[in-house]
């Protein structure tokens, strides 16, 4: 699914809604989660799963064409870490309306 995906459902799920005003609500939620990563905070969204950055220390690697010895500056990444109900809704041990039920 791509972001135009995103928008497409959205507009189809919500008709009052604009394809514009969509776009901008998929973009807006995108953008924040970014600028929350950005700063080092974490994004957590209940029964999907959590966003995360992950400090990766300065190593030597080699250049694979030519074996040479460089070195790797550190870096921050994210990572997602997948939520209990997602994980069992993919592997079809939760069927999406029983959520409502659980909770």
């Amino acid at each position: 699914m791509t972001k135009r995906d995103l928008i497409e459902e959205l507009v189809r799920r919500y008709p009052r809604y604009s394809r514009r005003d969509s776009e901008v609500i998929v973009n807006s939620v995108f953008d924040s989660v970014a600028s929350t990563l950005r700063s080092g905070g974490r994004v957590e969204i209940r029964g999907f799963g959590s966003f995360i950055v992950k400090q990766r220390q300065g190593r030597e690697g080699r250049n694979p064409r030519t074996g040479r010895l460089v070195t790797v500056p550190p870096k921050r990444l994210p990572f997602f870490k997948v939520g209990k109900e997602l994980r069992l809704r993919v592997d079809g041990k939760l069927a999406a309306n029983s959520t409502a039920a659980a909770s």
